[in-house]
């Protein structure tokens, strides 16, 4: 498509909505295409926890005995935590629920999610349910706004999700957002997909220095006092909150922000995205005049999520108590349960490196209760006979315990991280990395932030947006408005489909012969569509043509293949697995045409998404072509 007709898209619709659906948290944020410097996040919530900031609500979802939505968010929490035990076990209510797409290695339409009573229900059910929730929400604030009815034709929809998810997870997300009504496969269009660091990378581009915390330029250590790290910036941003009660705006000046001053033409910078499920990394590269940004290294990262301090808190708790116990006190009091996670949540915001006091947990009553009837003695005595030596029992019903407890449950999690960005480091394009952007939710851990500053602060500045938690909803506006900012992606597998080959004496191998009507073909034959870590520029298609076997056939079927090595021969090579399918319908096409018909299929590898098209070359009709990784 040429621009000019790309403009007249972007004009039907008035406002650009992002949905961060985060693995711990999720939250909305919005901008008319009137005024696209004008980022509005959403309206504060109802509920909210002691210590933690409600910008966003908790990715939690409950339905009611019959499977019908019921709530989501704070209220979903509040609601489940006060049904009485009896009745509280009939109810379905799911937490951290997004980490089982990034888990799940044969995703399909069909995978269960398991609820805290254990009874399980379509993964695609409730992420269709909160994505039609966070959808209502927002239509009603801006029909609040507006006055007048906001209809779900006027927006353009943003969804993220981590750039180290694979394509069937992106596919299963817009799935789900097609069941929730945001947009249908009739007009895909209507939503876009965005990477979560990409978002973040771009949200960066526009910081003023005001508007972060950097790190290489403070005192070490001492200067962690949390207080100090949010306060300063924050407090203009709580001036301007008050006169605007409703939602919080920011303004995004339209100048690429002051640091990029500093960047100038193929400088280089790592974003890290930390959240609660995954922490993941993309590599930018700058280029001017325009800003656009071009991806030097393909997507990485794990399951190195803030949920990796969670878990070695279970483990302690498991340690302390006995597995046994543990693993039935959340069957039988998952209400109990959630109360004692959060009470942990708000201490785990309160580590720091330079803590000297003692962090107090408190044990929620039917835990002491139901832990005497199970095991005959009391919590105290547990403690005591479990030399754990860093935890303790106060008098006041508390688990105590010391700084050096809590930094040892960060530990793992952050060592896996500061390792990952090590291999990233010394990858031949990482070289010379100006910048090291932290953003994400568990950027806020002045413990991550010490870590990733003592291992690479030699090497670059490390710099966190002051508000890190709201970087990716921010971006992922700015993305709607623009999706063609990052012109060029790196593949991050190797994708191809199985072809016959003529058979050429000495290079194939001679089981791989098959001889059909006395012409010897060579079978399995691996088609490189693209190498892993192979640059794609935005809109660069990739091309081959197809022709049915039988003048008759209406559908023509071809597997695509993947894998993680770069240069793949055959099909049946170690690694190379059957990843999708791409699907040419030629019913509606005309029969008149020659025998031998051709279709010329392109595919797209340089946006957030895979894509196809397909032309019949007789005709010069498109032909429907699906391209699939779900259901294949």
């Amino acid at each position: 498509k040429d621009s000019d007709a790309d403009d007249a898209v972007e004009q039907l619709y008035l406002v650009v909505v992002a949905i961060d659906f985060g693995t711990t948290s999720s939250g909305y944020a919005y901008s008319f295409t009137k005024e696209p410097e004008c980022i509005h996040v959403m309206r504060r919530w109802e509920g909210g926890d002691p210590g933690v900031s409600n910008q966003k609500t908790p990715t939690t979802i409950l339905l009611t005995p019959e499977r019908k939505f019921h709530s989501f968010g704070y209220a979903a929490r509040d609601f489940y935590h006060d049904l009485d035990p009896t009745e509280s076990k009939h109810w379905l209510y799911f937490e951290k629920f997004k980490m089982k797409l990034h888990t799940t290695g044969n995703l399909t339409m069909e995978t269960d999610l398991t609820a805290a009573n254990g009874k399980k229900v379509k993964a695609l059910e409730i992420f269709a349910y909160a994505l039609q929730f966070f959808k209502e929400q927002a239509l009603k604030e801006l029909s609040d706004q507006g006055g007048s009815d906001f209809e779900n034709t006027e927006v353009r929809w943003v969804i993220t999700v981590p750039a180290i998810w694979k394509q069937p997870a992106k596919q299963f997300m817009r799935q789900a957002a097609y069941k929730a009504g945001m947009a249908s496969p009739e007009n895909p269009e209507q939503l876009i997909i965005a990477l979560e660091p990409e978002a973040a990378s771009i949200y960066c581009r526009k910081l003023r220095l005001h508007q972060m915390i950097d790190l290489s330029s403070r005192a070490p250590v001492n200067g962690y006092s949390p207080s100090d790290t949010i306060g300063t910036g924050f407090t203009q941003a709580k001036e301007h909150v008050r006169h605007k009660r409703q939602s919080r705006t920011f303004m995004v000046e339209n100048v690429i922000g002051e640091i990029w001053s500093e960047l100038e033409e193929g400088d280089r910078y790592i974003v890290v995205d930390s959240g609660g499920g995954t922490v993941d990394m993309t590599v930018h590269q700058i280029r001017l005049p325009e800003g656009h940004l071009k991806e030097l290294y393909k997507a990485t990262g794990g399951p190195y999520g803030s949920l990796g301090v969670d878990y070695e808190f279970e483990k302690l708790l498991c340690k302390i108590f006995g597995e046994d116990f543990i693993e039935q006190f959340k069957i039988k009091r998952p209400a109990a349960w959630v109360d004692l996670m959060i009470a942990f949540e708000s201490r785990k915001r309160a580590a720091a490196p330079d803590r000297t006091n003692p962090l107090n947990i408190t044990l929620p009553f039917s835990f002491i209760d139901y832990y005497k009837k199970f095991r005959g003695h009391s919590v105290e005595h547990a403690l005591r006979k479990s030399n754990v030596d860093f935890v303790k029992w106060s008098s006041q019903g508390m688990l105590r315990m010391s700084p050096d407890a809590m930094n040892a449950l960060f530990k793992p999690t952050i060592d896996q991280i500061v390792q990952h960005l090590s291999e990233v480091f010394d990858k031949p394009e990482v070289a010379n990395v100006k910048f090291l952007f932290l953003v994400g939710g568990f950027a806020e851990s002045p413990l991550l932030q010490q870590a990733v500053q003592t291992a690479f602060g030699s090497r670059c500045r490390v710099i966190i947006p002051q508000d890190v938690g709201l970087t990716i909803l921010k971006g992922a506006v700015l993305f709607g408005l623009d999706p063609a900012v990052i012109k060029v992606r790196r593949s991050p597998l190797t994708y191809g489909v199985g072809v016959l080959n003529r058979f050429v004496e000495g290079k194939h191998p001679p089981e791989k012969l098959l001889v059909k009507d006395g012409t010897r073909w060579c079978t399995d034959v691996f088609d490189k569509f693209i190498s892993a870590d192979q640059s794609v520029a935005l809109g660069e298609t990739v091309t081959r043509s197809y022709t049915p076997a039988k003048p008759s056939q209406l559908v023509i079927v071809i597997n695509i293949y993947s894998s993680e090595q770069d240069n793949v021969s055959f099909i049946t090579e170690a690694g190379v697995k059957k990843c999708g399918t791409l699907r040419l319908d030629l019913t509606g096409t005309d029969a008149s045409v020659p025998n031998r018909r051709e279709i010329k299929t392109l595919m797209q590898f340089g946006d957030t998404e895979i894509k196809a098209m397909a032309i019949d070359v007789a005709t010069s009709k498109s032909v429907k072509v699906g391209i699939d990784f779900l259901n294949y």
